[in-house]
């Protein structure tokens, strides 16, 4: 259903490292970079999240109210890939820790240039 998600940086190298070690359990690499986008992944043909400088050339702003949300497959790796991303430099938004009892646990972040991200599992 999703093709790949954009998500403005302000450094792409900080943005590729931060992504690419935060997700490196899960295969993920630089799939193509072509300078001020660069798509990050398993392939060209599984979903991807792009990293990219904004086109107008002004500095990117994080969105009030927008947030990534990642399937993170038990509350174990909820709590993994919280502590990865703080070690890569997020900052923390929430610690992991039941939402809706008995049906939603999760953990915010915000990555280096202030996006929301959130590892969750549902049920």
């Amino acid at each position: 259903m999703i093709g790949y998600v954009t998500i403005g940086v302000n450094d792409m190298e900080k943005a590729k490292a931060f992504y690419t070690g935060l997700f490196e359990s899960r295969g993920a690499k630089v799939v193509m970079d072509v300078g001020r986008i660069a798509f990050i992944g398993k392939d060209r043909t599984a979903p991807m999240l792009a990293v990219c400088t904004p086109h107008n050339g002004d500095v990117c702003t994080s969105g009030n109210g927008g947030m990534l949300a990642f399937p993170a497959g038990d509350k174990d790796n909820v709590q993994v890939m919280y502590d990865k991303a703080i070690s890569l430099g997020a900052t923390d938004e929430g610690e992991p820790g039941e939402r809706v009892p008995d049906f939603f646990y999760g953990a915010y972040v915000r990555d280096p240039d202030g996006n929301k991200l959130c590892f969750y599992v549902m049920g």
